[in-house]
C-alpha cells in the first residue's frame, strides 16, 4: 500500500489511517441504507423484495426470471430504477413509492446513535440512491431527524445514481460543501471512489462479524480498496472514536 498502514485495533474499528485526519472536518455525510441502520434491521431485504415484485409487475416475467433481471439491470446501469427508466421508460415516482413501501417496525429509537452525530462539530446530511419520503421515515424512526441539515435524495440527483461522478458533483453544488472539509459514510466500497478522489475522508461500513474478513483484504500486496480509509461495524463506535479524536 502506498503511503497508508493499518494502525492497532481499537474496538470494532479497522484504523488504515491516524484518526485525527478528522479534524478540520465541518461536513458529514451518511448514506442511509445499511449505514445509519445495521444490516442487521433487515430493512434492505424488504427493498429489494419489493423492486423484484415491480419489475416483475411491470415486466409481466414470473418470479425467477424478475430476479435475474433485477440483478442485470443494476448491475449495468447502476441501480433497477435507473435501467427501468432506461430499457422500459417506467414512471420514476411510482417505481419510488412502490419499492419503499416497507415495514420500518424492525427499526428503534437509536439515541446513543442520535447523541454521537449531535456531537461532531459543523453540518450532517444523508446523501442517498432512495427518495426522501424513505429517508424521512427511517431517520424518524432511528429518532435521529433532527440531527441532520439536509436529504439528498435520487430524485435531487435528477434520478442518477451513486457512484456517478455527476451525482457528487450535483451534491456538493446544493451543499456547499468544501470536500477536503468533509467525511463520508457508506456501506458500499464502490460509492467511496469519487469522495476519496474528491478528497474526503471514508468510512465503510459493514455488517457485524466481517470487518476481520475485509481487514486482511487491506493487508493484500496491491490493496484492493485503496478509496477506504476506515472500516467499522459499530457506527456509533466509532463516531464517538472521531469525537476523541478532535480534542
Amino acid at each position: 500500500m502506498t503511503g497508508k498502514r493499518i494502525l492497532p485495533k481499537e474496538g470494532r474499528h479497522a484504523h488504515r489511517q491516524d484518526m485525527r485526519v478528522f479534524r478540520g472536518v465541518e461536513a458529514w455525510v451518511f448514506d442511509l441504507d445499511n449505514t445509519l441502520y445495521p444490516h442487521e434491521a433487515s430493512l434492505f431485504p424488504q427493498i429489494n423484495e419489493q423492486i423484484a415484485r415491480y419489475v416483475q409487475k411491470v415486466l409481466d416475467l414470473g418470479r425467477d426470471e424478475a430476479m435475474a433481471h433485477q440483478k442485470a439491470l443494476y448491475h449495468e446501469y447502476g441501480t433497477t430504477l435507473r435501467g427501468l427508466m432506461t430499457t422500459h421508460k417506467i414512471d420514476p415516482d411510482d417505481y419510488l413509492a412502490f419499492v419503499h413501501d416497507i415495514d420500518y417496525s424492525s427499526l428503534a429509537p437509536d439515541p446513543d446513535l442520535g447523541h454521537a452525530i449531535e456531537a461532531l462539530p459543523g453540518k450532517k446530511f444523508i446523501f442517498t440512491n432512495g427518495d426522501r419520503p424513505h429517508a424521512e421515515r427511517t431517520a424518524a424512526a432511528l429518532g435521529i431527524s433532527d440531527h441532520f441539515e439536509d436529504i439528498f435524495d435520487i430524485v435531487s440527483a435528477d434520478l442518477i445514481p451513486k457512484p456517478n461522478k455527476e451525482t457528487y458533483d450535483m451534491f456538493l453544488d446544493r451543499t456547499g460543501i468544501a470536500p477536503a472539509r468533509a467525511a463520508m459514510f457508506e456501506d458500499l466500497a464502490k460509492n467511496l471512489k469519487v469522495p476519496h478522489h474528491l478528497g474526503m475522508r471514508t468510512a465503510l461500513i459493514v455488517p457485524k462479524g466481517s470487518r476481520e474478513v475485509l481487514q486482511d483484504n487491506l493487508d493484500l500486496e496491491g490493496d484492493p480498496y485503496p478509496h477506504v480509509d476506515f472500516v467499522t461495524e459499530d457506527l456509533t463506535g466509532f463516531l464517538r472514536a472521531v469525537k476523541g479524536s478532535l480534542i
